[in-house]
């Protein structure tokens, strides 16, 4: 256990948020997401849900301020404008630690790919469908 690190951020994870460059991405994907297939990297997360598993990497983790977009969801039935109530809590924990970003929309083979191209996918247990998302790191400036 660390001080002031959210428990969810396990030691592999931890890791890879760390070796994780500038530009990089990671993927949060859910419980019906081939993750083993699509992983350069796989981080097993079972039995916590996307949205704890993005609160906890947000707080350690910068999103890009380099790029128009930095936080990728896919679009539910190929329609970028169905608001599945997990799209909305993903916007919610995103404004938290960076209100100034928003979460884009792609649609089928352009969000898959996205993932595919990750860094590290974390496979976690949710069970909502459409329950994945595409964050892009930032930098830590100095001080």
């Amino acid at each position: 256990m660390l001080k002031n690190i959210d428990p969810l951020l396990s030691p592999d994870l931890l890791r890879a948020l760390c070796a994780m460059g500038h530009g990089d991405e990671i993927a949060i994907v859910d419980g019906n997401y081939p993750a083993e297939t699509d992983a350069k990297r796989l981080i097993r997360m079972d039995g916590h849900s996307a949205t704890a598993l993005l609160d906890a990497i947000l707080s350690v983790m910068p999103l890009d301020d380099m790029v128009p977009d930095c936080a990728f969801r896919p679009a539910a039935y190929l329609d970028p404008n169905n608001m599945q109530p997990i799209f909305t809590e993903f916007e919610t924990i995103v404004k938290k630690h960076e209100p100034e970003r928003k979460v884009k929309a792609l649609v089928g083979a352009d969000f898959y790919n996205r993932v595919k191209g990750c860094y590290a996918i974390v496979a976690s247990g949710e069970a909502r469908l459409y329950g994945n998302i595409v964050l892009k790191k930032g930098v830590i400036h100095p001080r």
